[in-house]
């Protein structure tokens, strides 16, 4: 049985089942996910520097409570943001498998 192809912007032929979603942002929206990332890999760098200097493990723990609590403040953001718009215009257009997604990932998020 052969799958579908289309073609990709640079030509290149791509299975139908291959194609990855992508979501335009607001340059607002990049900026500030880029900017909160950037603090993150920052906290990151610092726990390495941290165990680096052999720094006392409940100092390095705290810090690595941190980073987890900013990532999770990260992905509450990005998940409101996408049933706002991704999840929501995807009903509107008739795409209710999209409500199987969303609740696949939340079951990831929550591991």
């Amino acid at each position: 049985m052969a799958e579908q192809q289309e073609i990709n912007d640079n030509n290149n032929a791509m299975c139908e089942h291959c194609k990855q979603k992508t979501k335009e942002r607001s340059e607002k929206e990049h900026r500030d996910m880029i900017n909160r990332l950037s603090r993150i890999e920052g906290q990151i760098r610092g726990i390495k520097g941290m165990v680096e200097k052999d720094a006392y493990c409940t100092d390095i723990l705290i810090q690595v409570a941190a980073v987890n609590a900013a990532l999770n403040s990260f992905n509450r953001v990005l998940l409101a943001d996408h049933i706002k718009t991704c999840v929501t215009q995807d009903i509107r257009d008739g795409r209710e498998e999209t409500v199987d997604e969303l609740i696949a990932t939340i079951k990831k998020l929550m591991k």
